[in-house]
């Protein structure tokens, strides 16, 4: 079975309230068996529009992937970044 990932985009605007949630999102994140593979981290933007903050967590499947990313846990962290930036989230199959 193919593996799945959610790959995120940021712009943090408030730093100290996005930790908030980021904290939350890792606890969620760990109990749903993600593995983050990108974190932040320095980036070069080599086509279209780049985001500061780019993310990359690995999960044993899409469905996995959808079950963190609109689970109860991640809502609650989610909540936490209202107004500390802005952010794409997408979920992916593997190959």
């Amino acid at each position: 079975m193919p593996k799945g990932y959610v790959i995120a985009r940021a712009i943090v605007t408030n730093a100290s309230q996005w930790a908030l949630y980021a904290a939350e999102a890792s606890k969620a994140m760990h109990q749903y068996g993600g593995k983050p593979l990108a974190r932040g981290g320095q980036m070069t933007v080599a086509e279209g529009e780049g985001r500061a903050r780019n993310v990359i967590i690995e999960f044993e499947s899409l469905d996995a992937a959808k079950a963190y990313a609109f689970s109860p846990e991640y809502a609650a962290a989610r909540k936490l970044r209202e107004g500390a930036g802005e952010i794409d989230i997408v979920c992916v199959e593997g190959l």
